[in-house]
């Protein structure tokens, strides 16, 4: 059965879109999945699901607007993808310092607004992000940031390890 990593989008970030990992446990085996992990409380797990990873993520996010009663996106990728994408990350620096804006395509370019020192690079159906004086200074934005989720390195590294541990 394949695995699976999720990244749901706009879960537990500042107050909105409430739900505790127990609750996506749940949903996640009530759609069908197996072996299950979550990984800290901003909608990100690991997961077995007999299908695509398309399947995956339509039954996800049905089950997911059911729960909010809104839609809830969410980004579904194989070992292979992840692996890839993370290989793909061309920044030095700390893990917290670095995010990747996973998005359902690859842009062709980018329009940031408020750029000082924040580095861009356009991945594979992500946007990698380096912020050298952390990504609470920065006044980064990006019209994109509305239709992906983003993760740090460091989060998107531990997925990775709990992915190839299922």
């Amino acid at each position: 059965m394949p695995a699976y990593a999720l990244f749901l989008r706009a879960v537990n970030v500042g107050g909105t879109g409430k739900l505790p990992m127990a609750d996506l446990r749940q949903m996640l085996s009530d759609i069908g999945c197996t072996h299950i992990t979550t990984y800290i409380a901003s909608g990100n797990a690991v997961c077995h699901f007999d299908g695509s990873g398309k399947a995956l993520r339509s039954k996800l996010e049905t089950a997911l607007e059911t729960y909010a009663g809104k839609p809830v996106g969410g980004f579904v990728l194989t070992q292979p993808e992840l692996d890839a994408l993370l290989t793909a990350q061309p920044f030095e620096g700390a893990g917290n310092q670095i995010m990747c804006l996973l998005l359902d395509h690859t842009p062709t370019t980018l329009t940031p607004k408020n750029q000082t020192d924040e580095a861009l690079k356009i991945g594979p159906d992500c946007i990698f992000i380096h912020y050298p004086n952390g990504m609470s200074r920065s006044r980064l934005t990006l019209p994109e940031h509305t239709l992906g989720t983003a993760r740090n390195l460091n989060t998107m590294v531990k997925v990775q390890t709990l992915l190839a541990k299922i």
